[in-house]
């Protein structure tokens, strides 16, 4: 298997490292433009066999002890361990992330989710006995009954470019615990890490077809993947727009679907909130993956007893970030992922000056010859009904709207299309709390950023279609099936 420039990746079909019949394209470093690696351009009908593959491998591997299957899921965490520097190297080319994120929040959240999966759970519960009525089909008497979790099936996990270990482990972990088969078509932007874990999977011993990777910037690609015959279920994560085309399909054959979808964060903050954490809270989104992740705190709402306040501290904060090449480590805020999304994010910097947005921080395109940077951006004085303050960005770019009164507050934070997670700073734990229940969304943090997990992650409305994390993601890659008889 090889990626070196002029020979190309190759794509994980069945378990052979198989040519891609549509040949090659570059993988770009978005810090210095330069070509990482050369990533397959799959067809629909690899994208189909692979999906074939998947399923031929699922009797078996759906029927293999769930302790064995676990032996291979940890067996893969340890090679990525032990990989952890060459892949996170390769991750931070690919995607721009800063060494560190690529160390501890991708390559080592993708190792922690394969130990996390690689303990064994169990499986069935007993329903509590039932007494029945006699009835045409006999006498009355005692019915037991046990839930059994069963696999789905085959499983194409679609992945978002943002994170190409943490997201696809996410997906693909928990499906193969659960004993589905998959076929993963990563982002064209960062497919090559993929292609790691799939070959740290195979060394680990993972069966021929139990993990298939297709890729390729064509979108028949990824709509082979979805709508063969041989899919029982899609996990995606991405655009909203994207995941409607994807449910259409899923809903003409009732095919089972997982959507981790946009997001647009409220962060309410309070007027006895303690700002200095806000603050900190909030400017993770200039940072973090240089405000490309859905569950960003992107959209923050200030009482006004706080707002001028917020305002200068949140401008303060951003300009003190360093913005630059990611293999330093004092750089915190790296690239976005392409020319094209950078010239996007810029585009809604303009577009929130037309709309009355005033610029308190950032708003121009940092001065390196090389590279997709955005300078940490925000945008104060908005209204919610502004583009900016609807629409997700994905780029370090933070808008603040006023409110009056907490009921304003919860107005405006649930006046959006999405809902995936929500925040909340107050100094009173209890008040925090009881407008944290009033959200609708997903999620909530209460005076943090930070995420448990094994709390069950998913959105309200366009931010989604079910749970996952923890044993909640086993219960997203499992049919329950029910077991009855005279007691």
């Amino acid at each position: 298997m090889s990626d070196a420039a002029g020979e190309g990746q190759p794509l994980f079909v069945g378990g052979e490292w198989v040519a891609p019949d549509a040949g090659h394209y570059p993988v770009t470093d978005p810090a210095t433009e330069e070509t990482v690696g050369w990533a397959p351009e799959a067809s629909p009908e690899q994208a189909r066999a692979a999906c074939a593959a998947a399923r031929e491998a699922f009797g078996a591997w759906s029927r293999t002890r769930p302790e064995e299957r676990a032996a291979v899921l940890g067996r893969a965490a340890e090679i990525i361990r032990d990989r952890l520097v060459p892949y996170a190297d390769l991750a931070r080319a690919e995607t721009g992330a800063t060494t560190a994120t690529a160390r501890a929040m991708q390559v080592g959240v993708a190792a922690a989710r394969f130990r996390r999966y690689a303990r064994v759970e169990s499986a069935e519960w007993a329903i509590a006995p039932q007494i029945t009525e006699a009835g045409p089909m006999g006498r009355a008497g005692v019915l037991g009954a046990l839930a059994v979790r069963q696999p789905v099936g085959v499983v194409t996990c679609v992945t978002s470019y943002n994170n190409p270990w943490a997201n696809p482990a996410g997906k693909i972990a928990p499906a193969l615990a659960m004993g589905n088969t998959v076929v993963v078509k990563p982002a064209p932007q960062d497919p090559l890490s993929v292609y790691r874990m799939a070959q740290a999977l195979e060394a680990a011993g993972a069966p021929p077809g139990v993990v298939n990777v297709v890729s390729g910037r064509d979108v028949s690609v990824g709509e082979a993947a979805v709508a063969s015959a041989d899919v029982d279920m899609v996990s995606f994560t991405g655009s909203t727009a994207v995941g409607r085309r994807i449910a259409e399909v899923c809903g003409r054959d009732m095919k089972r679907q997982l959507m981790e979808l946009g997001g647009k964060g409220a962060a309410l903050v309070l007027d006895d909130a303690d700002l200095a954490s806000a603050v900190a809270g909030i400017g993770t989104t200039f940072s973090f993956y240089s405000g490309q992740i859905c569950t960003a705190p992107t959209r923050v709402l200030a009482q006004r007893g706080v707002y001028e306040s917020l305002v200068d501290r949140l401008a303060a904060y951003a300009r003190r970030l360093k913005v630059g090449d990611p293999r330093e480590p004092d750089t915190v805020v790296g690239p976005v992922i392409s020319a094209e999304h950078r010239a996007r994010v810029e585009s809604y910097v303009e577009l929130g000056r037309k709309e009355g947005a005033v610029v308190a921080a950032g708003g121009e395109r940092p001065p390196w010859e090389r590279g997709f940077y955005v300078a940490p951006t925000l945008l104060a004085d908005c209204t919610n009904d502004m583009r900016v303050a609807r629409e997700e960005i994905f780029g370090p770019v933070v808008v603040v709207i006023p409110f009056d009164d907490e009921e304003e507050g919860v107005a405006l934070a649930n006046d959006s299309d999405y809902g995936l997670i929500d925040y909340v700073w107050s100094g009173d734990v209890a008040r925090a709390f009881r407008v944290a229940r009033r959200l609708r969304a997903g999620g909530v943090g209460v005076n943090t950023v930070g995420r448990n997990m094994e709390a069950p992650f998913g959105g309200f409305k366009s931010s989604g279609v079910g749970r996952d994390v923890g044993v909640y993601a086993l219960h997203a890659y499992s049919e329950v099936q029910s077991l009855v008889w005279p007691g």
